[in-house]
């Protein structure tokens, strides 16, 4: 018999795949042999099981292999262990939507007869928990509920009451782990990182099994594992599914492996070997050509994206590749595979197989897929039927093949997807063979069939390679794939073609005053613009490295024919009005934000000021000098707003959202909790545009007040917002801005502002920003901010830099003392954050670019960290 469990949770979050990755490694510690499964399709997580474990991590996914293979298939991955152990996936009756439940956590438990251990996130709850366990246990009791593991435990104290509250659904507590972000895994845009792509995993393993072992009950964990009845049916062969291998030599299968591709399962490889093909594995970011002997292409899943750069770099294998396609070698490509044959993604070269760009999108692409082939494939006849999943933040355009090279690969309810020809599919589509047995019996008869070129069995472009070493360039398609150009690689390694104004090294020395320190001896008068110096890549600033639009460029020109006038900003402030749906005297434009904050000190006698710190340090300055003595307040745990910290007495209180540095945007309740009566608080929004949506903004107009159009509820009296325009719409040297608030307020500060502060070009500024062009042009910038974030965060995620979650063009990661300099030595101006009160120097702070900068520093970044 297999003793087995079922780690299941009552919703994605609670702490699923921590716990039962940690119960593997612990219980495999005590010298069990265990085996860890995963329900649905999820790659990832198995990574950390075999880590765990220190055997294959496999799949339990109804959908994807019928419910009539879950038991072989598990006796199979079990066979030789003491103990499975499943982690299930979501909630424990969450399955595919209007199936009630189908290929849920419960229905593999209820199809395996597995006993069922909970893991509940008790960190905003006590005596609730029982009632949610015993309405998990009372919703479908042919699920055994074992037992229950309490999760991110505050206090001892807190764990009691639990408890008792337990003690009542007769579910037994097995153990009580107490928050640790030490040991949770780090995640990126579809989920957790793959432990393959982490340098820390097995230490961090580590630090989890000895955690659980403390914390858990292992020998009633075991105990009830054995509690589960043995199973009927004969194991899973894969043998036994295909039938005898083609007849002839063994022939060699290259499957793309290393830290860009590690989404593949288990039996694909044991099918393969069943079918008389040896598996090689190659990495496309290393290795500079193919196994030799190479007679068919698995392209499996992963993250490309994340290593677009160091896989475009690797020119050698990526010819190489191209070269085996156009021979027709077989060559499957799911989903990483699909952007790997593309010609370029995100703007950087690819192999160039196939007739497609890929990009990044903020859209995430999820869900379970039954597809049908319109036309033969490599995979599948004419009508055949697969299922299958889809998992990615990435879109490919043309979508699917429509020429007499490469055909539809897929028909389904979602439309024509993928490249289809009788030697290729390259799809979004993820499927599992052992569930489709005749795929890999397809391919494997495709890859004997195939005659390797003898000379060429290496599959490397001998051509190219000669011209490199002539110092020529080598031919590349266009983007658009109509022609092709001749190029240079820099030294660099990059191409020979000018780069964005942000990412452009000038050429000057840089004099040593000005090695990024502001030469003013106050570190509170330091900003990013001291660090941006000559022959320095710039991510210090945090400007928006795109060209402005147009018609804002056209405004500010048009500005010119009204210099000889002395400017009037009420137009501006009318505009301003407009934008936000206040009345014009809630608007006072201002010579940027730093012109607000001076007029904002020399108001109002303010006897007891405060500012928010780490936070822009414009705002202190300008307090001192009109002879205040502002207190520093610090932000809470992971740099968050605590509304409690602020003294009662404060009359004035200034913060930022999102807060610069730290990125942390804070919800409107907590600003909202810093309002009273007596009380001034402002908000600085400088980067609140760079926010989809504007979420948590209190620029709108205040709840309840008639004719102000959106009653927004989100200004409140009392509250001052400070807006910028010199981040988003790349105009630092217009210094154009403006504050909301109320009139009374503005009054004060614009009786201490001087005649003529703001420009004629600060006031076009203004109006031009404020448009609808401006609004519409606002919300494709914020998402190409999100976007361009993404790969700034998941490379910090691969290199294991700390960092915190942004909502801001900025990242501020903590790299370590010495770093900052490195960096500039390294041609590279990041922001030092040791000027900000509250951090020291192991931290800076990064301005979000184009991912192909982004990408070159990250690459500056670990070769400095090395």
């Amino acid at each position: 018999m297999v003793a087995r469990l079922v780690v299941a949770a009552p919703a994605s979050g609670h702490g699923k795949t921590t716990i039962a990755t940690g119960l593997m490694a612990a219980l495999a510690r005590t010298g069990l042999r265990v085996s860890g499964h995963k329900v649905g399709p999820d790659y990832i997580d198995p990574g950390y099981h075999a880590l765990a474990t220190g055997l294959p991590g496999r799949n339990l996914d109804p959908h994807l292999v019928g419910e009539e293979r879950l038991v072989p298939l598990l006796l199979h991955g079990s066979a030789g262990a003491d103990l499975a152990v499943v982690e299930g996936v979501m909630g424990l009756h969450d399955g595919m939507l209007g199936t009630d439940g189908y290929a849920s956590t419960a229905h593999v438990a209820r199809a395996t007869d597995s006993p069922v251990v909970l893991v509940v996130d008790v960190s905003s709850a006590s005596r609730s928990i029982a009632a949610l366990v015993q309405g998990m246990v009372a919703f479908d009791t042919s699920v055994r509920v074992a037992g229950v593991v309490l999760n991110k435990v505050g206090s001892t104290r807190h764990a009691d009451e639990v408890v008792r509250a337990l003690e009542s659904t007769g579910v037994p507590v097995l153990g009580i782990v107490h928050r640790d972000d030490g040991v949770v895994a780090p995640s990126r845009h579809l989920g957790l990182v793959p432990a393959a792509e982490r340098e820390d995993a097995a230490a961090a393993l580590d630090r989890l099994a000895t955690r659980v072992a403390k914390a858990v009950d292992l020998e009633e964990v075991v105990r009830i594992a054995r509690s589960a009845p043995t199973l009927q049916g004969a194991a899973w062969d894969a043998a036994d599914e295909v039938g005898p291998p083609p007849a002839g030599p063994r022939r060699v299968v290259a499957v793309a492996g290393g830290r860009s591709f590690t989404f593949r399962y288990a039996e694909t490889v044991e099918l393969l070997d069943a079918l008389g093909c040896d598996v090689q594995v190659f990495d496309p970011l290393h290795d500079e050509s193919l196994p030799e002997g190479t007679s068919g292409l698995y392209l499996g899943g992963g993250f490309p994206e994340v290593h677009a750069a160091t896989i475009s770099a690797n020119e050698p294998l990526r010819h190489a590749i191209a070269d085996a396609v156009a021979a027709g070698v077989p060559t499957v490509a799911e989903c990483a595979g699909l952007l790997y044959l593309c010609r370029s993604l995100d703007g950087a070269p690819m192999v160039g197989a196939l007739p497609a760009d890929a990009a990044m999108t903020p859209r995430l692409t999820l869900g379970y897929r039954t597809a049908v082939a319109p036309v033969e494939h490599l995979l599948a006849p004419v009508g055949g039927r697969v299922t299958g999943h889809e998992f990615h933040r990435t879109h490919v355009t043309p979508s699917a093949g429509a020429d007499d090279a490469f055909g539809v690969a897929w028909t389904s309810a979602h439309g024509e997807a993928g490249f289809g020809s009788p030697t290729l599919h390259a799809s979004y589509l993820h499927t599992h063979w052992a569930g489709h047995p005749r795929m890999a019996a397809r391919f494997a008869a495709a890859v004997h069939a195939a005659r390797p070129e003898e000379g060429r069995h290496r599959w490397s472009s001998s051509q190219d390679r000669e011209r490199q070493r002539a110092g020529a360039g080598v031919s590349r398609p266009l983007g658009n794939g109509s022609a092709w150009v001749d190029v240079r690689e820099s030294a660099q390694g990059g191409l020979d073609t000018p780069p964005s104004r942000s990412s452009r090294p000038r050429k000057r020395e840089v004099p040593p005053a000005a090695a990024g320190y502001s030469t003013s001896g106050d570190p509170l008068r330091h900003h990013g613009d001291a660090e941006a110096t000559d022959g320095l890549v710039d991510l210090a600033v945090n400007v928006h490295d795109g060209p402005r639009p147009t018609w804002l460029d056209d405004a500010l020109r048009s500005a010119l024919d009204d210099v000889g006038r002395y400017p009037d900003a009420r137009e501006a402030e009318a505009a301003a009005a407009r934008r936000h749906v206040r009345p014009a005297d809630e608007v006072l434009a201002t010579a940027g934000a730093a012109e607000a904050f001076t007029l904002l000190a020399r108001a109002r006698d303010w006897q007891h000021p405060v500012v928010v710190h780490p936070q822009f340090t414009e705002p202190d300055v300008a307090l001192r000098q009109a002879g205040h003595d502002p207190q520093h307040v610090r932000l809470g745990h992971d740099f968050a707003l605590e509304p409690d910290r602020v003294p009662d007495d404060a009359d004035l209180v200034v913060v930022g959202n999102p807060t610069n540095p730290t990125g942390v945007l804070h919800p409107a309740w907590a600003i909202r909790a810093l309002a009273r009566p007596g009380r001034v608080v402002v908000v600085d929004e400088a980067f609140m545009d760079a926010v989809p949506g504007e979420q948590h903004s209190f620029a709108g107009a205040p709840a309840g007040v008639p004719g102000r159009g959106r009653q927004t509820g989100t200004a409140l009296p009392g509250v001052l917002v400070v807006r910028s325009l010199t981040k988003l719409w790349s105009i630092p040297g217009v210094r154009a801005g403006y504050v909301l608030g109320d009139p009374d307020l503005l009054a004060d500060l614009r009786a201490q502002q001087p005649p003529w502060s703001v420009s004629t070009h600060a006031a076009a500024a203004i109006v031009a920003c404020t448009s609808d062009d401006a609004r519409a042009e606002a919300t494709r910038r914020a998402a190409d901010v999100g976007r361009h974030r993404a790969v700034l965060t998941d490379g910090l995620d691969e290199l294991g830099v700390h960092h915190l979650p942004s909502s801001a063009p900025f990242v501020l990661a903590r790299v370590g003392p010495g770093v900052h300099g490195a960096l500039r030595d390294a041609g590279w101006a990041v922001r030092r954050a040791d000027t900000f009160p509250g951090l020291d120097d192991a931290w800076i702070r990064v301005a979000v670019r184009a991912p192909d900068v982004t990408r070159r520093f990250l690459a500056a970044l670990a070769q400095v960290r090395s």
